[in-house]
């Protein structure tokens, strides 16, 4: 499963689930993106021609971040531009969650180890903006808004995922009462 977290038709992040599995090579995001992320998945014996990277010019505009959930459970709460609370998602082991724009941050559910891919070189305090989070005493989870995303997608996509809403219920429920 792949969801895509918007606000007003602004992509805020992608989240790559453990589940996901689909054969050869499959890129997430749109080429105009500074972080691309794909996944692949390759038979024994497969080839990956050796190859150089060229010197090209790029502009970075925002810091975009991934991290790859090693081990442990983590809560995403996702903020709009103006430091308003959207909603949260909670990412498991395998998780891999690609955060474009926005504002977020996370609370540790379970003993983490992970690891955080973005660009250079690091801007120090210029690099980010921190704030005081105003979180609702009943955070959202957005069963609904995943389930609506994993039914927009095509068909092929939906064949392929093995997250049912039932899946989505139970990671909320599961959150809830270890709180």
């Amino acid at each position: 499963m792949v969801e895509r977290i918007e606000d007003s038709g602004h992509l805020l992040a992608l989240i790559v689930s453990h589940r996901y599995e689909k054969p050869g090579i499959s890129f997430f995001t749109p080429n105009e993106l500074s972080q691309q992320l794909a996944y692949m998945r390759h038979p024994v014996g497969k080839i990956i021609e050796p190859h150089v990277h060229n010197p090209v010019h790029r502009e970075v505009q925002y810091t975009q971040e991934t991290l790859l959930i090693k081990r442990g459970r983590l809560r995403v709460d996702f903020y709009d531009s103006r430091q308003k609370y959207l909603e949260s998602r909670i990412l498991e082991s395998g998780d891999v969650i690609l955060l474009i724009q926005g504002g977020h941050g996370f609370e540790v559910l379970e003993e983490l180890e992970m690891f955080e891919v973005k660009q250079g070189p690091y801007a120090g305090d210029g690099d980010k903006t921190r704030f005081v989070a105003k979180l609702p005493a009943q955070l959202k989870f957005g069963v609904q808004a995943q389930w609506a995303n994993v039914e927009e997608e095509n068909s092929d996509i939906r064949e392929e995922t093995s997250v049912t809403k039932l899946d989505l219920q139970a990671q909320v429920t599961d959150y809830q009462t270890t709180r």
